[in-house]
């Protein structure tokens, strides 16, 4: 589930097409997809991919799992958050987009931190509030995805719909 999330965050983006125009918002988008984001993007992919490798039918042990998450998952993931935090955005509408991504991104790094403390304490609970945790980010992750889909149609952007199918 996590992995096909982060396709539909990276792979709509990197379809983007120009389109030229006086638009701020479409300025704004097209550089937001093609520039500001790139670098956030992979750090999230090496984030989460290295969390898909040992969670759920990946799953094959708590030491995995731990020397997982704290090597290589949360130290991503954290610059992952830096990166969103430093993303230059000039029009209003997109900030606001990018606030729901950010505040996404801090709920499921929380829950990745709080994995880490389950596994340590092997506490259940802790383990049902972090996935609860992270399918709260999932729905703030899809509201984000639909609002960025909304805005580009609103200001003429398109991107490659055949190139994202076969990429999912």
């Amino acid at each position: 589930m996590v992995k096909k999330l982060l396709r539909l965050t990276v792979i709509p983006f990197l379809f983007f097409l120009t389109a030229c125009g006086t638009d701020p918002v479409q300025e704004d988008l097209l550089n937001y997809v093609n520039e500001e984001m790139t670098d956030a993007f992979e750090l999230e992919a090496l984030a989460v991919g290295a969390y898909d490798q040992v969670s759920g039918i990946n799953y094959t042990d708590d030491y995995t799992m731990y020397d997982t998450i704290s090597l290589t998952v949360i130290p991503n993931y954290n610059e992952f958050i830096k990166e969103l935090n430093q993303v230059k955005i000039e029009t209003e509408e997109l900030r606001d987009i990018h606030e729901i991504y950010i505040e996404a991104a801090d709920i499921q790094f929380n829950a990745f931190v709080k994995i880490l403390s389950a596994l340590e304490t092997q506490d259940i609970a802790l383990v049902e509030e972090a996935n609860s945790m992270l399918e709260e980010a999932r729905s703030l992750i899809r509201e984000y995805l639909d609002a960025i889909d909304t805005l580009a149609k609103e200001h003429d952007v398109e991107f490659d719909e055949k190139a994202i199918s076969e990429s999912i």
